[in-house]
């Protein structure tokens, strides 16, 4: 029997956003075909936490597929871990999240179980005809496009903040998948970790990003948008030229050379949204532009700005919201 085969993707025993995106677009998908969802993870250990969250979005069984050489992710290894499970289980439609490792892994079992890809896509495979057909993002986020496949099995990627998760409770089991990776496949592999020591929302996961650019004059000016940040939920970013100063670390630069975000809310502060930068952010669901300058390139793509000078917009607009909180708190 086939199934829609979910990849669970953990970062420290959590399931992340991204997955849980994942299994509500899979929980969908799998109602469309009348077929069960299957989650996956993998790793060197896992909790009855991450099956029992796979559940509650969906998956009638979370598969685990662990071995101390999962510890840590490789790319070739967690991908032929995975299609030794397409191809024994016999599975037609794979999710991955286009997170970093998805976006690596999915490429990889696509060609070891001989199948289509569709990467990326931001609404469930339709049938069509003898085939499916879904909708991505393409060309740098400037244009929408539609793939069709008559080809199974089919992989896709869900893109970041396009599937609003959604809790659908299942009854659950779980069951273990023996792998054990090849020599071929550990040949490259991470030898240390250095992580970013943040408290903060990750980019990518973010639903609000609020980010800023030269026209906030230097890093002591920072705090403006991070009041605002905070008072949002939101995470924090940047553009390119205030990275390369070194205003703020380059983990937080957005655009064409840095990370890619669709977040539900993106508020641009003091950038004049250069094609670079606006290819990183335009898939972004609702942009705010705040600039001083009326002629700024980003005014013709936001869907609500303000011209004016940031350091009276910006403080008097937390202002506004943090006291819109406190009155509707209740």
């Amino acid at each position: 029997m086939s199934a829609v085969l979910v990849w669970v993707e953990t970062t420290e025993g959590r399931v992340r956003k991204p997955s849980l995106e994942a299994l509500t677009a899979g929980r969908q998908w799998a109602d469309a075909l009348g077929l069960p969802l299957w989650g996956v993870v993998l790793g060197a250990e896992t909790s009855s936490e991450v099956s029992a969250i796979a559940g509650e979005y969906g998956a009638e069984k979370l598969i685990r597929i662990l071995s101390p050489e999962l510890r840590s992710f490789v790319v070739n290894a967690y991908a032929r871990a995975l299609s030794a499970l397409v191809r024994e289980k016999n599975i037609s439609y794979v999710i991955l999240p286009q997170s970093y490792d998805g976006k690596a892994v999915a490429p990889l079992l696509a060609i070891w179980t001989d199948a289509a890809l569709f990467s990326g896509i931001t609404q469930i495979p339709e049938k069509e005809g003898k085939g499916f057909r879904a909708r991505r993002i393409a060309y740098s986020n400037k244009g929408i496009e539609w793939v069709y496949t008559e080809h199974l099995p089919l992989i896709v990627t869900t893109k970041a903040n396009s599937f609003i998760p959604t809790k659908s409770p299942r009854k659950w089991v779980e069951e273990d998948f023996a792998f054990t990776p090849d020599a071929r496949d550990l040949r490259a592999k991470p030898v240390g970790v250095e992580k970013v020591t943040t408290d903060k929302i990750p980019l990518t996961e973010a639903e609000v990003v609020v980010s800023a650019g030269r026209g906030l004059k230097g890093p002591e000016n920072w705090k403006i948008i991070e009041e605002l940040a905070q008072v949002l939920g939101a995470a924090t970013a940047c553009s390119k030229p205030v990275a390369d100063v070194g205003w703020r670390p380059h983990h937080e630069h957005v655009g064409q050379t840095g990370i890619q975000i669709s977040p539900n809310l993106y508020i641009a502060v003091g950038i004049s949204g250069a094609i670079q930068h606006l290819a990183g952010v335009a898939s972004s669901k609702n942009i705010v532009v705040i600039n001083n300058d009326p002629e700024a390139p980003f005014f013709k793509v936001a869907d609500y700005g303000i011209v004016g000078d940031a350091f009276e917009v910006v403080p008097r607009l937390t202002e506004a919201i943090r006291n819109y909180k406190a009155q509707h708190s209740s």
